[in-house]
């Protein structure tokens, strides 16, 4: 199993700092132009162009000429500045401010889908990377309170938005995911996407002619294209299924709130029958005597 970086798997209180800025300021060295914002941009920019393994502190050192010791006075190592790397660039997709709240929010949640999409695109590297333990620096807070704020009009509960933000985001690695492997494959082999599966072609001919797969043989020929948009079909039938859950909430307090007060409707008239008949009027109790 091929080990990952792992966001978290440093000194997370000095990560906190160096995110939130509260931390001690390193002291001014000979080279007066390097800062953490350099730093943090610089290993960025080595990930985006030859991969997180690309990262390192001598090779950063190499990038800002200077010594690879006067770098550990801004962040402590790989470990840390991964939890920087990860907030510089999570907060790439969002706008200065959270929307005006006029937007409906299914278009919300497409263009959370499609700004997490380029994010991926952007920064490839993102999908190597284990997101389980990520540290909470300004950017990663102020991207769930743009959430938050774009789809409130759901009037789901608190757990189930943040569920919806992570079935968005799920959808969206997992669409990405195959499109970098697919990229990786070729590159790896140097065989293009076109030419490996044509080279399969008769092979899978004899196949579908055998009669043993009627109903792969019966597709289109065009089923497999590349024009089709898969990104967009599924981003469609997720907006769908979350369409479908808000309106039967909607529909269930509707209904609460129209069905009858049991309590209010009631009338007294049985009781008062079952008094009359079962109460002793005057002429049994001269009976009585």
């Amino acid at each position: 199993m091929t080990t990952r970086d792992t966001t978290g798997a440093g000194d997370v209180a000095r990560s906190l700092e160096l995110l939130w800025g509260t931390g001690e300021r390193p002291s001014r060295g000979p080279r007066p132009g390097l800062t953490l914002d350099r730093i943090v941009t610089t290993a960025v920019g080595i990930a985006d162009a030859e991969g997180l393994g690309a990262v390192s502190m001598r090779r950063l050192s190499t990038e800002l000429g200077t010594g690879t010791m006067s770098l550990y006075r801004y962040v402590p190592g790989k470990a840390e500045l991964l939890d920087l790397m990860l907030d510089r660039v999570t907060g790439e997709p969002l706008p200065d401010a959270p929307p005006a709240g006029t937007a409906p929010w299914q278009d919300a949640v497409r263009d959370m889908a499609r700004a997490h999409l380029t994010l991926y695109r952007t920064h490839p590297w993102l999908l190597k990377v284990n997101l389980s333990r990520t540290v909470l620096g300004p950017s990663a807070l102020r991207g769930l309170e743009y959430a938050l704020h774009a789809l409130r009009a759901m009037r789901l509960g608190d757990t189930e938005l943040i569920s919806v933000i992570i079935t968005v985001q799920s959808y969206v690695s997992g669409i990405a995911r195959t499109e970098l492997e697919a990229v990786e494959a070729a590159q790896q082999t140097g065989q293009s996407e076109e030419d490996f599966w044509n080279s399969q072609e008769p092979f899978l001919s004899k196949a579908m002619l055998s009669g043993e797969y009627p109903l792969m043989a019966a597709l289109a020929e065009d089923t497999f294209t590349s024009d089709f948009d898969h990104f967009s079909f599924g981003l469609e039938r997720l907006v769908a299924g979350l369409e479908a859950l808000v309106r039967s909430r909607e529909t269930a307090d509707t209904d609460a709130n129209t069905a009858p007060d049991p309590d209010k409707d009631a009338t007294p008239e049985a009781d008062t029958e079952a008094d009359t008949d079962t109460a002793p009027g005057p002429d049994a109790a001269d009976s009585a005597s």
